[in-house]
């Protein structure tokens, strides 16, 4: 089977340098294999996407000398066809409507003495709307919002006891999901979450083969589930890791990540990021080789 990668940006704001080594590590892999590399935005949530930040994470791109095969995938064009799969896993007992606010779960984690971490992907759940009696659920779901939960233990039942996933080196993981909770796969403000939509796209754009950051490594079992309730093919897995800067944070928006559009203004040589990126032995974003002395450097990028 010739192999198939992706790359797949959310258009909520403009690419920064920590996107970009993701998308070059991918492009990289893709050229060692002779694989294709597809372009997909994720741009489902309608609340926090734009056309705007998706021509530019388009234009930075190209720019940066990612080169892909194909149309361009958007997930916006796709909600039908998730929304039936929604339909789908509700018919067959594996998912049910949360009627819960943030501020109940919140409470209900503390009650129960868990004390999620930041980094976790979602806030564990005690399960308080999993019981609810098909009347009233109806019921509810007739004047208030909700979101779909899967029905983790639900779920396991329909499956290979002995469901696992893939790495790039061919070990098998067994599944492992979070047991303080049944994850969110179609949130109460879209209709749909990440985690379904992801998981269809990739059965849809043939990927065999996912390169992405460790830190949605803990969302691959969750995925590797709904492939198997959904009948659908399993990529093999692989997790980089994450750039950070010199403090230890990971290269992101909220620790003041220079973005690509930033950079460009500034003069910054696309070759010199690259390379930059793509040499780097510690993980680390060192500003100074990556800019270079001729750019004027604003405290904004540092």
């Amino acid at each position: 089977m010739h192999p198939v990668t992706r790359f797949a940006p959310s258009p909520t704001g403009y690419l920064h340098v920590g996107n970009a080594y993701s998308a070059l590590l991918c492009q990289q892999w893709a050229e060692r294999h002779g694989a294709r590399i597809l372009l997909r935005i994720e741009d489902v949530d309608f609340n926090r996407c734009s056309e705007q930040f998706t021509d530019a994470i388009i234009g930075d791109l190209a720019w940066l000398g990612i080169r892909w095969h194909g149309d361009i995938r958007r997930q916006s064009e796709h909600v039908s066809t998730y929304r039936a799969a929604l339909e789908d896993l509700y018919e067959r007992g594996v998912i049910y409507p949360c009627f819960c606010t943030r501020r109940q779960i919140q409470k209900e984690v503390e009650r129960m003495g868990i004390a999620p971490h930041a980094e976790d992907v979602a806030i564990p759940y005690s399960g308080r709307c999993r019981d609810l009696s098909p009347e009233k659920q109806r019921m509810c779901m007739a004047g208030q919002r909700f979101a779909w939960r899967l029905n983790v233990a639900a779920a396991l039942k329909q499956v290979d006891e002995k469901l696992v996933w893939r790495d790039g080196d061919g070990r098998h993981h067994p599944v492992q999901i979070n047991t303080h909770g049944d994850a969110v796969i179609g949130r109460k403000d879209i209709g749909i979450s990440y985690h379904l939509a992801v998981v269809m796209d990739d059965a849809a754009q043939g990927i065999t083969h996912v390169i992405r950051g460790e830190d949605l490594q803990s969302c691959t079992g969750l995925h590797r589930l709904l492939q198997a309730l959904l009948d659908l093919p399993s990529p093999v897995y692989i997790h980089h890791p994450l750039l950070r800067n010199e403090k230890g944070h990971r290269l992101a928006k909220r620790y003041g990540a220079p973005s690509l559009h930033e950079l460009r203004q500034a003069g910054v040589s696309p070759q010199r990021l690259r390379r930059t990126l793509l040499t780097t032995e510690d993980g680390v974003w060192h500003r100074e080789k990556a800019l270079g002395k001729d750019v004027i450097i604003t405290q904004h990028l540092l």
